[in-house]
């Protein structure tokens, strides 16, 4: 029998994901990421129950250093510099599929498991495994997956990588007499209270937020910001200030301490430049004269969109749409999939 080490959260998903690979044959371990003081995520003593009903031994791995140091504060730093993080990604990247990789060889299982829509399968197109978009496209979760290392993939299982929808798993809890069968999907960023992330930064920053000026693209004045890390591109509320039509941040000047606004048309760009690329598919399996055709997500909810990818020396990436995309962000993530819905790799914009 294969031991395999799962990620539980408390909700509904990981909890049926162990149902099924328990089902499937697998020695299944649960195990909860300790990940801050307080966590709002769920409660150790409701996962270590969904344990006991299941039947699987459960563990508590403690993450706080790691998570505060490769999320958190990563998390403030990229709001000090006027960029907008994505904190799954950095928790996934370095703890659910670093940390607890770790942990699972120290337990002697071969594989690790989550309880994320994606799909890991074998590709005769690339000749390798592939990372992949779930069958439920709407709960697809491969844009917060593509920091995955190719030679992991072999280690990893997506239990709910063939279910449709979110009822499905839910239809599954309930046969079981599991309570998290009705458990809401959290929608916060797990640890910041009441969803407020400018009163975490103003609590965690050591520098206090300066008023500064919202200036328009033509350089005009209209008035006064309360801070930079209370903006974000594409935000047209709480602006504070008026004009003979609607106005959107654009742009976020660091420098100058300045919020950028301007119409609709000025949210719209062609191109994107990318860093800290991790190519799941190696680049020479599918650049062509020095350029890759693909479709790239810039975040998770967006629609992908038709683009072309020009790889740059120093690692970078210039993307190219054929349509302009809406409040391209700095500090989000780029991702790149083929036509089949296959992760070629990712980058964070910048």
């Amino acid at each position: 029998m294969k031991k395999i080490l799962l990620g539980m959260s408390g909700g509904v998903d990981s909890t049926v994901s162990a149902i099924l690979l328990k089902k499937a044959g697998y020695e299944v371990i649960g195990i909860t990421l300790n990940l801050f003081p307080n966590s709002s995520c769920c409660s150790y003593i409701e996962v270590k129950d969904i344990c006991k009903k299941i039947g699987i031994p459960h563990y508590i791995l403690e993450a706080k250093e790691e998570f505060k140091k490769r999320v958190i504060d990563d998390f403030i730093c990229c709001y000090s510099n006027c960029l907008t993080p994505n904190p799954c990604i950095e928790c996934n990247k370095y703890l659910k599929f670093g940390l607890m990789f770790e942990k699972a060889k120290e337990l002697g299982c071969e594989y690790i498991a989550t309880g994320h829509y994606a799909k890991i399968e074998e590709s005769k197109k690339y000749g390798q495994l592939v990372l992949k978009k779930a069958d439920a496209e709407k709960k697809d979760q491969t844009y917060f997956l593509y920091t995955i290392p190719q030679e992991l993939l072999k280690h990893i299982i997506f239990p709910l990588q063939n279910y449709t929808s979110k009822e499905d798993t839910r239809k599954i809890a309930k046969e079981n007499k599991l309570t998290v069968a009705e458990k809401k999907d959290s929608q916060e960023i797990c640890f910041i209270p009441n969803n407020s992330y400018q009163d975490f930064l103003k609590k965690h920053m050591e520098i206090e937020p300066e008023q500064g000026n919202i200036v328009l693209t033509t350089g005009k004045i209209l008035g006064k910001h309360k801070g930079l890390i209370n903006y974000t591109i594409g935000q047209r509320k709480g602006l504070g200030i008026s004009y003979k039509e609607p106005l959107y941040v654009v742009k976020l000047d660091n420098k100058q301490n300045e919020v950028i606004v301007g119409t609709e048309k000025d949210l719209y760009r062609n191109e994107l430049n990318a860093k800290d690329i991790n190519w799941i598919i190696p680049v020479e399996k599918t650049e062509k004269q020095g350029k890759i055709e693909c479709y790239a997500k810039i975040r998770y909810r967006a629609k992908q969109a038709k683009a072309t990818i020009h790889i740059q020396k120093d690692n970078t990436v210039k993307v190219e749409f054929e349509e302009p995309q809406r409040a391209i962000t700095a500090g989000q993530a780029v991702v790149f999939y083929d036509e089949e819905g296959i992760v070629l790799g990712g980058g964070k914009i910048i």
